[in-house]
C-alpha cells in the first residue's frame, strides 16, 4: 500500500537520492536535464509516493517547456525505487498527474523514455519534425490532453525560462510556474 502526496520542499534531498538510485549520479548529463536547469518544476504536478514504514518509493515531476510559441510540459523524471517497481506506483503517478495537468489547462506533454512503457498512458513517438536537441528521436514522445494539438510545422523544443511568458497566458505563481494557455491559442 502506498500513498500519493504533493512533493514538498522538505522532500528535495530524498527525491534526489531516489533519482540517483534509479538513474545514476551521471543523470544530469542527459539532454532532458538541460531543460530543467534554472527552471523550477511545476509544483502542482510534482508528487511523491510513500509506503508505510519506508522512505519515498516514487516521484514524478513536470517542467514548463516551449514548442515554438506554444507552452507545453516535460514529464520527468518518473522514478520508482527498484525494489518497488512492478507494483503500479508509476502507473498511478502518471495517470493522476496527467489528469491534474488537463484540469489545470495543459494540453501538450512531452517526455523522453521507453515508448513501450509510456504507450499505455497515451504517449506516441514524436514526429521527426519535432526535435529535442541532443536527444535520440525515437525516445522523444508526446501526449495530447483534452483538445490539445501539435503544431503542424513541428519545431525545436526549448526550455521555458522563468522570465519568458507567453502573451496572454494565465500565470499562477505559487512556488512554481504554470502556463494555462491551450496549445495553438
Amino acid at each position: 500500500m502506498f500513498v500519493l502526496r504533493p512533493e514538498s520542499a522538505a522532500d528535495g534531498p530524498a527525491v534526489e537520492s531516489l533519482l540517483d538510485l534509479c538513474f545514476g549520479p551521471n543523470r544530469h548529463a542527459k539532454a532532458s536535464y538541460r531543460f530543467r536547469g534554472g527552471v523550477p518544476p511545476v509544483t502542482s504536478l510534482s508528487f511523491v509516493a510513500e509506503e508505510e514504514g519506508t522512505d519515498l518509493v516514487g516521484a514524478i515531476r513536470y517542467w514548463p517547456i516551449r514548442l515554438g510559441a506554444a507552452s507545453a510540459l516535460l514529464l520527468g523524471p518518473l522514478a520508482i525505487r527498484p525494489d518497488r517497481q512492478g507494483r503500479g506506483i508509476g502507473r498511478v503517478l502518471v495517470f493522476r498527474t496527467l489528469a491534474d495537468a488537463l484540469a489545470l489547462g495543459h494540453r501538450l506533454v512531452f517526455l523522453v523514455g521507453d515508448p513501450a512503457y509510456y504507450r499505455r498512458f497515451g504517449f506516441e513517438v514524436a514526429p521527426r519534425t519535432i526535435v529535442m536537441p541532443g536527444e535520440q528521436p525515437w525516445r522523444l514522445q508526446y501526449a495530447l490532453l483534452g483538445d490539445g494539438r501539435l503544431l503542424e510545422a513541428g519545431g525545436t523544443l526549448r526550455p521555458e525560462r522563468p522570465l519568458e511568458r507567453p502573451e496572454g497566458a494565465d500565470v499562477a505563481l505559487d512556488q512554481g510556474i504554470r502556463y494555462n494557455q491551450p496549445v495553438g491559442a
